[in-house]
């Protein structure tokens, strides 16, 4: 074999191994991708089937239950247009409370409720997720034009 030969087979070699190793490396990225709904879009069936992502919104207040096995708890995840029940196996974190900002992740159940296999909390005052704080923004500005639609129905009627 040629010199030059030699050189032409190990480049292809490693591009060959290097197109081994980005498809791998892509491979994992995309099996461990998980992406955020809010209950609006789940309700609106936006959210994937059968597949892990996360869930996030306030904790509506007086909705935490706790199971007669002491482990598994039940809550409500809100953006204030749309809830959505949680249930979570598990120990919820210290900065848990209701009216506070909450993301879950784990799978749609059959019955409509999110089973949470993991569930995150604000850490301090201010801060809520970026997307949870989009959700609740994008939630309260549906409600005010509606509101203002509803008004604007009203005093055409009326006229």
């Amino acid at each position: 074999m040629k010199p030059r030969h030699k050189r032409i087979a190990l480049i292809l070699g490693g591009l060959a191994i290097l197109a081994v190793a980005a498809t791998l490396v892509l491979n994992a990225f995309r099996s461990n991708l998980v992406f955020f709904f809010s209950p609006t879009q789940v309700a609106a069936g936006e959210a994937p089937q059968g597949k892990s992502f996360r869930i996030g919104g306030m904790v509506k207040e007086g909705s935490l239950q706790r199971q007669p096995d002491g482990v598994t708890l039940r809550f409500v995840v809100t953006d204030t247009e749309k809830d959505m029940t949680v249930a979570y196996k598990g120990i919820l974190p210290d900065l848990f409370q209701e009216g506070k900002g909450v993301v879950a992740q784990g799978k749609l159940a059959a019955d409509g409720v999110f089973t949470a296999s993991e569930v995150l909390a604000k850490h301090d005052e201010n801060y809520m997720p970026p997307e949870a704080a989009k959700a609740v923004g994008d939630a309260h500005e549906r409600a005010a034009a509606n509101r203002a639609a509803a008004e604007a129905a009203a005093r055409t009627t009326r006229q």
